[in-house]
């Protein structure tokens, strides 16, 4: 046989090969019975309600964005909408979203508390602006566009809150981010010093508000939320193409020029407006953000070598660390003095808790680029502690630990999503 000949063989038993693994992997994902009691108890979680979880009596735009699909599986589309509406109704005149909104009558302000924001058109609710994060008006477009998407209602975006369509506000708030929240200097989207995609900034003991002390940077985590936003925008409403197309793509390009590190591979973690808040002998660069890395992927910031070498560097970070997944927030984490707030302790709350909120949307793209077995291994540490722990936890300990809300829907939303892409896969691939 000639060399053209072995090689013409060499090539059909590779392809035969990987075809053989795709159906074993295939109907593996397929048999994984924890993977039916998951998907089971989310929906059981979704029917109960829009707070985020048991801890909370808000409904969140962060959180709700995340889980707004897997409730269409089970609650009324006008019910979906009605959320989404009170966000618009609520919108401020410079198009700035809540973070949050609650029933009036549990709308009882303190000294030390939120700070509550009622309009004339709404008049069940009120609601309240986490400051220190740059998130909420790209959650609330992302949210619209995945309620479109799921129930095929392009009406909703005709709807009238006030005198503008729901089309019209999604538009003005992603104004509001250019007007009220941009960064000549980088061309991109800032914030306050947060960890990651958290929305707790580094001074004060709260830490939810801006203050005198805040120190502006902009990070990948806002960045790509808002590629991702005007992504949705532009396809559920083409004419605001004309407008919003330079700016999506100056922005993707401006986060790269400007965010990522090309010798290290990664996102640097915050490029300070003026100066860090930090001493100079604090190299906060070694820090890797998980979250803000995953939401890059989905905006599609990064190539698939690049993806490939993030995985690596996350799953080296859990062994490093000995967390229970790649929901590792960072690592390694700030020090104990980094966050005024206390429960910032290095592998608490957002300073490398462990979040299956952000490690299983790491999951969904690592599907959609075609990391499928690396997806389902990544995965079976976050579905195997939902079995063991009988709850959708908001967070984990450095140890595996549940902590937090046990019901936290955002968790439930983004899991169920990334076992039913998973098994999407492997609907084409069984054998």
């Amino acid at each position: 046989m000639n060399r053209t000949g072995t090689l013409i063989l060499g090539l059909c038993f590779m392809g035969c090969t990987a075809q053989n693994q795709n159906k074993e992997l295939a109907d593996k994902i397929l048999a994984n019975k924890e993977f039916d009691q998951v998907q089971k108890k989310a929906l059981e979680v979704v029917k109960t309600g829009f707070n985020a979880g048991d801890g909370y009596s808000e409904v969140w735009i962060r959180d709700y964005n995340t889980f707004i699909e897997l409730s269409a599986e089970v609650l009324d589309a006008k019910d979906l909408e009605e959320n989404l509406l009170v966000f618009f109704r609520l919108q401020g005149e410079d198009g700035n979203i809540i973070d949050g909104f609650i029933p009036k009558e549990k709308a009882i302000e303190t000294e030390e508390g939120y700070k509550y924001i009622c309009t004339d058109l709404e008049p069940d609710y009120c609601g309240h602006k986490n400051t220190v994060e740059t998130d909420h008006e790209s959650s609330l477009v992302q949210a619209v566009y995945k309620y479109v998407k799921k129930t095929g209602n392009k009406d909703f975006l005709k709807t009238k809150v006030g005198d503008k369509t729901v089309a019209e506000r999604m538009e003005m708030a992603m104004r509001f981010l250019l007007n009220h929240r941009w960064a000549n200097k980088f061309g991109l989207i800032y914030g306050a010093t947060t960890a990651d995609w958290g929305d707790v900034q580094h001074t004060h003991w709260w830490g939810v508000y801006i203050t005198d002390d805040t120190k502006y940077c902009v990070d990948i985590y806002d960045n790509a939320m808002m590629l991702i936003a005007l992504d949705n925008m532009m396809e559920l409403v083409p004419r605001t193409k004309t407008k919003w197309k330079k700016i999506r793509d100056d922005i993707a390009k401006n986060t790269m020029k400007v965010l990522w590190d090309e010798k290290n591979q990664k996102f640097i973690p915050h490029v300070y407006l003026d100066g860090s808040p930090y001493p100079g002998d604090f190299n906060e660069n070694e820090i890797y953000y998980h979250g803000g890395t995953a939401i890059a992927i989905e905006a599609g910031l990064l190539t698939k070598e690049q993806i490939k070498v993030s995985l690596e560097k996350m799953v080296a970070n859990v062994k490093a660390s000995g967390a229970g997944s790649i929901g590792l927030t960072l690592y390694p984490t700030y020090p104990d003095w980094a966050f005024e707030n206390k429960g910032m302790y290095p592998y608490g709350y957002q300073n490398g808790g462990d979040w299956t909120w952000f490690g299983a949307r790491m999951i969904q793209q690592l599907v959609r680029y075609g990391f499928v077995e690396e997806a389902y291994g990544q995965l079976l540490p976050m579905t195997d502690r939902v079995v063991k722990n009988k709850g959708f936890y908001e967070w984990y300990t450095v140890d595996n630990r549940p902590e937090g809300s046990g019901t936290f829907r955002g968790s439930a939303g983004v899991l169920d999503k990334a076992i039913e892409l998973l098994r999407e896969w492997a609907r084409t691939h069984k054998s």
